[in-house]
């Protein structure tokens, strides 16, 4: 009973920490809403949100579906589609339509991380209180609809390691057409999978995913045909961005050629390496703590590194924490966040004509500590996993390295 009482008290407390935070997050993005989120302005005070500027940019403030645009189309999948349209019809005509659009879906995204950061106590109750005061996700919580992804995210997380597999099948769908980052959890998922030796749950798994993807991409697909596909031309299409080691590196001297060849060539390389990793490990792990490692990894070499990415990592990295000794690299790796985050806004203040503002070098060195301070809290998490078993080992097959090197230890 007491231990009832004290994670009954244990969740309302971070309700009102995670309520805090949202409060915190909204006081900063305060002054664009009193300008109308003006540029360079916008840069200058770290306000800026994409949701008022692609409420007009893309007709919604006058109710045009988000995909009949064609080019002008949303550039998001479906379900984030369809929430930005949905959501124009709350916010009042005349010149406070843009404010009233950022705050009705600011007030829906607070609701939507408070419901977030339970699912992480669900999942990692004594780490559950970073999730809800990470300083990464105070400064980044408006700057986009990305909520709505990782809620569903997390949720699939909270069901595969419960065994809901049918559960998590249907909330990963809605998750990958949200946003699709989480496609790639599908990797894990069926290495899990596989070493329970449930084959018949991993096609029960991929098809209910991608069933359940197609049925809600398809009345879009089928109607808007152009619109739909913008998102997808866009990422296949587009060059080294913001915040990516590709463009930080353009921005050194360093200018790549074939870009789309080199970013698929390193994901598959990501991949191939996660494999390895997965194989490495003696036990089966959970998807909770192996999540973080493969997204932050595919998000370092990705062509682009938005600022609000870090909502995506932040609750990964805290339901991965399993020691105390970790929380240095946690910290690191959130630092790391907070001057990319303060780099980005001041560089775009610089390339947008302001008087001040954070040069291409300082911009790219700051791009690039963001990636190394990732790439060594995923390093900590890798060193735990092939070290420590976890509390639900299940060894039930041998490590990678005694496949390749005692093959032949059987034959005379």
């Amino acid at each position: 009973m007491f231990a009832t009482i004290r994670s009954g008290s244990l969740a309302k407390t971070l309700v009102l920490l995670a309520v805090l935070t949202s409060l915190l997050s909204f006081a900063k993005f305060d002054h664009c809403r009193n300008t109308n989120w003006a540029a360079p302005d916008s840069y200058v005070h770290a306000c800026y949100s994409d949701i008022p500027i692609l409420f007009s940019a893309r007709s919604l403030d006058s109710h045009q579906w988000a995909y009949k645009g064609g080019t002008n189309a949303v550039e998001y999948p479906v379900v984030m589609g369809a929430v930005m349209w949905a959501t124009s019809w709350i916010a009042p005509s005349g010149s406070h339509s843009l404010r009233g659009y950022f705050d009705f879906n600011a007030l829906l995204i607070a609701l939507l991380f408070i419901f977030s950061v339970l699912i992480v106590w669900k999942i990692r109750p004594e780490y559950a209180y970073l999730s809800a005061l990470s300083p990464g996700v105070i400064v980044a919580l408006y700057i986009n609809w990305d909520l709505w992804g990782i809620a569903t995210m997390l949720l699939a997380i909270y069901y595969f390691d419960r065994r809901r597999l049918n559960v998590s099948a249907i909330l990963l769908a809605v998750s990958i057409a949200t946003k699709f980052f989480p496609v790639f959890l599908l990797l894990p998922i069926v290495f899990i999978l596989w070493r329970r030796e449930d084959i018949k749950a991993i096609a029960k798994y991929l098809v209910t995913t991608a069933a359940v993807w197609l049925a809600i991409n398809a009345p879009v697909m089928l109607t808007t045909p152009q619109g739909w596909w913008h998102f997808y031309k866009l990422n296949l299409d587009r060059g080294s961005d913001w915040g990516s080691l590709w463009y930080s590196l353009s921005l050194m001297g360093v200018h790549i050629r074939f870009l789309n060849y080199l970013t698929i060539l390193t994901l598959l390389l990501v991949l191939s390496a996660m494999m390895v990793f997965l194989l490495e490990i003696e036990h089966t792990p959970t998807l909770a703590e192996v999540s973080f490692i493969l997204m932050a990894a595919t998000l370092c070499i990705g062509k682009v590194y938005s600022p609000q990415y870090v909502l995506w990592l932040a609750p990964l990295a805290v339901i991965a924490l399993k020691d105390r000794s970790q929380l240095f690299a946690f910290w690191l790796w959130q630092i790391g966040e907070m001057i990319y985050h303060v780099a980005i806004w001041q560089h775009l203040a610089s390339v947008s004509g302001s008087h001040f503002g954070l040069p291409d070098l300082g911009y790219a060195l700051a791009s690039l500590g963001r990636i190394a301070t990732s790439i060594y809290l995923i390093a900590v998490f890798v060193r735990y996993l092939l070290k420590t078993p976890s509390p639900q080992a299940q060894i039930s097959r041998g490590r990678l390295a005694d496949f390749l090197f005692s093959a032949g230890a059987s034959y005379p």
